[in-house]
């Protein structure tokens, strides 16, 4: 890639995530908190520079003034300019092919509708009052009726990430037992946590997947990350989201219908990573057959 156009990509994808950074940087600095926008960088452990950072993505050479990309880990210097050496996928051994999997199996499972975003309830559910996670939020119905949704909606969460955060009394209540190690084969393309982790494994692959296409599953998961808060008991009017009533039918029916539009939109990224991420191994694989 000549230098016209990696730093016409570098500018761009700066660019394009900086609204999605500075905010966070200065409420950080004055201690303020927002459920929806700090929940991608508060849960998914990976720092703002691994965000703004450009990467052109493995097997690509930059050509011209590169020596920037000396200084960061995994480059190396290439006759014909600089590029992501073999050395920084021996160190992602291990979890390129377990994200493989989960993506290869989330994908070709059947989509369940059926949970209806009830983990954000699950998180709330008999708790008291001093162990809410949003604190400066208030909850929009009161413990018992919250209580009674979830009794007479049921629990039906496939993803253990969401099932973990569950109170104790709500976790008898779920139908499954997801596991870490079960996760492969309990992730499922209709689970908005299933399909707002792609952010996580865009993540687990970086710098070896370009950066325009983690930035794309960043963009996503924060959509899917809305959504997850609209449905929650949680009031969040006062940022400018309207609430989906869950403890209603028609509630319920709203957000199955843009549960399915994530999924619609989650394909094509699942597809994406997954098919990148099977290139980046093989090209590993082979690298160290030829050595």
């Amino acid at each position: 890639m000549d230098e016209k156009q990696w730093r016409e990509r570098q500018h761009a994808h700066a660019a394009r995530v900086s609204p999605w950074v500075e905010p966070r940087l200065e409420r950080r600095y004055i201690g303020e908190k927002h459920p929806v926008d700090d929940f991608l960088f508060d849960y998914y452990p990976y720092s703002i520079g691994k965000l703004t950072t450009w990467s052109p993505g493995y097997g690509v050479i930059l050509e011209g003034d590169a020596e920037e990309f000396l200084t960061r880990k995994d480059y190396i210097r290439a006759d014909a300019g600089v590029t992501l050496g073999h050395e920084g996928l021996v160190k992602r051994a291990k979890r390129l092919p377990m994200a493989i999997e989960i993506l290869r199996n989330t994908q070709e499972q059947k989509p369940q509708f059926g949970c209806f975003g009830m983990h954000e309830w699950a998180m709330v559910y008999r708790i008291q009052s001093d162990e809410v996670r949003h604190e400066n939020y208030p909850l929009r119905l009161s413990p018992q009726h919250i209580e009674d949704v979830v009794n007479e909606v049921g629990l039906r969460c496939t993803h253990f990430d969401a099932f973990r955060f569950f109170t104790h009394d709500a976790i008898p209540l779920n139908v499954i037992k997801p596991t870490r190690a079960s996760q492969a084969n309990d992730d499922q393309p209709g689970c908005v946590h299933a399909s707002m982790d792609l952010y996580k494994y865009a993540m687990w692959a970086g710098p070896y997947i370009a950066s325009e296409l983690a930035a794309d599953c960043f963009e996503f998961a924060r959509t899917a990350r809305t959504l997850d808060m609209r449905a929650s008991p949680y009031d969040l009017a006062s940022l400018g989201y309207e609430p989906i009533a869950m403890e209603t039918v028609d509630g319920r029916a709203e957000y199955v219908r843009a549960q399915r539009s994530l999924m619609e939109a989650a394909a094509p990224l699942r597809d994406q990573l997954l098919a990148r991420f099977i290139e980046i191994c093989d090209a590993s694989n082979n690298e160290e057959v030829s050595n």
